[in-house]
């Protein structure tokens, strides 16, 4: 009865793999070696040391993705510019009904025909914003 428990399948613990890794081999880099490969390592972005050599050895294709943190900053205070755009188009939408209803037409038109004013202003802004959008893509962007 002992030798029957014994050879019962435990079903705890890690599966085994089909095919384990067991051969291992060892290299020595001089300190300019190991920067430059550390370098490579970072740029690729692969979270084991391992998997890079394997893909570097057996040329397999390694991407390197490299991030510009200003281009991100950029874009994101890009999207928080818009977005309050679009608010000022809903506000600028109240303002013109409450303008109607609360004043006389004369009034209300006169004040229209300010906002009238800071709407032109704005929209040069806008178009000033989205030329300067376009001449930092050309230049600090790269599209491959």
């Amino acid at each position: 009865m002992e030798e029957k428990n014994r050879k019962q399948i435990r079903k705890t613990g890690r599966k085994p793999k089909i095919d384990p890794a067991v051969h291992r081999y060892s290299i020595n880099l001089n300190a300019e070696d190991n920067a430059k490969f550390l370098a490579l390592f970072d740029q690729s972005r692969m979270k084991a040391i391992a998997h890079f050599i394997t893909a570097c050895i057996f040329q397999k294709t390694v991407k390197t993705v490299k991030m510009d943190m200003d281009a991100i900053e950029y874009h994101e205070k890009l999207t928080r510019f818009f977005s309050q755009f679009r608010a000022i188009g809903t506000n600028y939408n109240q303002i013109v009904k409450i303008l109607y209803r609360n004043f006389s037409e004369k009034k209300a038109g006169t004040y229209l025909f300010r906002l009238e004013k800071e709407t032109i202003e704005l929209v040069q802004v806008t178009k000033e914003v989205i030329r300067l959008t376009q001449e930092f893509e050309e230049k600090h962007l790269k599209k491959e």
